[in-house]
């Protein structure tokens, strides 16, 4: 018994000691598919935030994030103007990665995300403005799932792909500007680098 409890108190202290803390951050290439007849196009944002990286087995580990993602679509605005929908979120990604080779991996896994913000800019011409949207007009949570590869250049130092497709519907049913009874589905493609400490 005590060769057992000695064995898990250096298997979790192991674990423990191997945790990576670190920071990301890069471009979100998003857009909202929308099965109403609104024709989309996509929006550059950004992401940034911290991670926490820990070893469950030789080849795998852990990854949850918290992450400030900026993310939304471009679409035509009546017949003279374009507009901008920008959505931000905070959102926390928990991947589940393997390592390939050492500097290799790729990953897996569910994203959480909690709306903060939303913004619309309108240009038409030679005018523009932006505006804040009631967020009651969109899903306060959205889920999606993430699929990506990342490459370590040093120990500290990686960089990283995801894309993340939507789940749940970004807006509300009250939404007029999409559609009451369309389904509106956050998709982003992340591209970056990550700093471990």
């Amino acid at each position: 018994m005590k060769k057992l409890l000695l064995g898990a108190a250096l298997a979790v202290s192991s674990l423990t000691f191997a945790q990576q803390f670190g920071a990301k951050a890069g471009v979100n290439v998003s857009n909202i598919s929308s099965d109403n007849s609104l024709d989309t196009n996509t929006k550059t944002g950004f992401y940034a935030g911290l991670m926490m990286n820990a070893p469950l087995a030789e080849n795998f580990s852990i990854q949850p994030e918290v992450l400030y993602n900026s993310v939304g679509t471009e679409y035509t605005y009546g017949t003279v103007g374009t507009s901008t929908l920008t959505l931000d979120y905070i959102t926390v990604p928990v991947m589940f990665q393997y390592n390939v080779v050492p500097q290799f991996y790729l990953e897996a896994g569910p994203e959480f995300g909690f709306l903060v913000n939303a913004k619309q800019k309108i240009e038409s011409g030679s005018w523009s403005g932006t505006a804040e949207l009631d967020k009651d007009n969109f899903n306060p949570f959205n889920f999606g799932v993430g699929l990506g590869a990342g490459f370590n250049l040093t120990n500290n130092i990686g960089i990283n792909a995801r894309y993340v497709a939507g789940f749940t519907d970004a807006t509300d049913e009250n939404n007029q500007q999409f559609g009451s009874d369309a389904n509106n589905k956050n998709n982003v493609f992340q591209a970056g680098l990550t700093f471990k400490f």
